[in-house]
């Protein structure tokens, strides 16, 4: 009797437009400037479906479940059909990004595996400012900093300048602009004062690292695998931007910043710079409890030395970008690499 195949809901949560499905509608030689990559970038249900594609591919029975906002959908799921493995890109619930892991803590509930780092680790990441003392304490070093729980700046706040502003509990580069980056005390109280106009404290402002932007992807448990490291080149950015990785840069395309900072793979770093950079990047996986896959945001300063910014447990998976970038320079595929994901999980399933 032939052997079925594995089943694998890949489970995510939307619910209205996607801001995508207006960029189809813009003329990219309306723009004031020419684009250097598309700007009709793929919906989030596109990428969802290409990750289903991907793992048919890999002779996987997997299919895309919308949650839609309603946990009894995922119930239905889970007890009338419950599949073998759950492929978590749950990344909010009633638009609060603070319930992702209440909805991977159903899955423990249920003993059904799913994909990526568990509710610990989900919500500890979410918190940078509590992310950078577990870091410290396991001597990962990261950037030196101060938390704000209200728009009041000491003068006497005990960092050096040029530092960096941006909201403690956001994600995908939320509240990092042109202007995030401060040189003296009266930008640093102009930005703040906006940071907690637009975002919810606390608010975090620490040592901007002058050097190089890394990011630093991790595959696997026992034991992780450290992929090959990006690099991102800034030098075609107007001189009065810092050399940052920006919400726009990430995510709008309409935006000149988005096609003037390019990503090379693998970074070019001397050998003994590259370990040390991997060897930071694999501590900072470990001792947030990540699994399956992360990828570590990091500055590498001008003498050389690795910085942790943040970790990102369940990072993007689109093809060719981030995480997937970094898997390919390694030689795995966009199907071989979510296999691989799938397999993780299936190692934790209990006959």
């Amino acid at each position: 009797m032939p052997q079925r195949n594995i089943s694998v809901a890949v489970l995510y949560n939307h619910i209205g437009k996607d801001e995508y499905e207006d960029l189809r509608k813009v003329d990219a030689a309306s723009l004031d400037f020419e684009p250097e990559y598309p700007i009709h970038v793929a919906t989030a249900k596109e990428e969802y479906q290409a990750i289903v594609e991907a793992l048919q591919a890999e002779d996987f029975h997997a299919q895309a479940i919308n949650m839609r906002d309603d946990p009894s959908r995922l119930q239905s799921v889970l007890r009338r059909d419950p599949p073998d493995v759950i492929f978590n890109l749950v990344e909010l619930f009633h638009d609060d990004p603070w319930l992702e892991s209440a909805v991977a803590a159903i899955f423990d509930l249920y003993c059904i595996p799913y994909t990526g780092s568990p509710p610990f680790s989900l919500t500890l990441c979410r918190r940078k400012g509590l992310t950078k003392q577990v870091l410290l304490q396991n001597s990962v070093a990261t950037p030196r900093f101060r938390v704000l729980k209200t728009p009041k700046v000491p003068r006497r706040h005990g960092l050096r300048y040029p530092l960096i502003v941006k909201p403690s509990r956001e994600d995908a580069s939320a509240g990092v602009e042109q202007d995030s980056v401060v040189v003296d005390f009266s930008q640093l109280t102009v930005r703040v004062g906006e940071m907690f106009e637009r975002f919810d404290p606390p608010i975090l402002i620490e040592e901007f690292i002058e050097g190089k932007e890394l990011h630093v992807s991790v595959l696997g448990n026992n034991p992780p695998q450290v992929l090959p490291i990006i690099e991102f080149d800034f030098s075609e950015l107007p001189e009065d931007h810092p050399s940052i990785i920006t919400y726009d840069m990430k995510w709008n395309p309409l935006s000149l910043a988005y096609h003037k900072v390019h990503s090379r793979c693998p970074a070019q770093l001397a050998k003994r710079v590259e370990q040390r950079v991997k060897k930071h990047a694999l501590e900072a996986y470990l001792v947030t409890s990540c699994r399956d896959y992360a990828r570590i945001d990091m500055r590498l300063s001008k003498n050389n030395k690795p910085y942790v910014l943040e970790v990102n447990p369940n990072p993007d998976l689109t093809e060719g970008v981030s995480l997937m970038e970094s898997a390919e320079a390694a030689g795995l595929s966009f199907s071989k690499t979510l296999r691989k994901i799938v397999d993780f999980a299936l190692e934790r399933r209990t006959e």
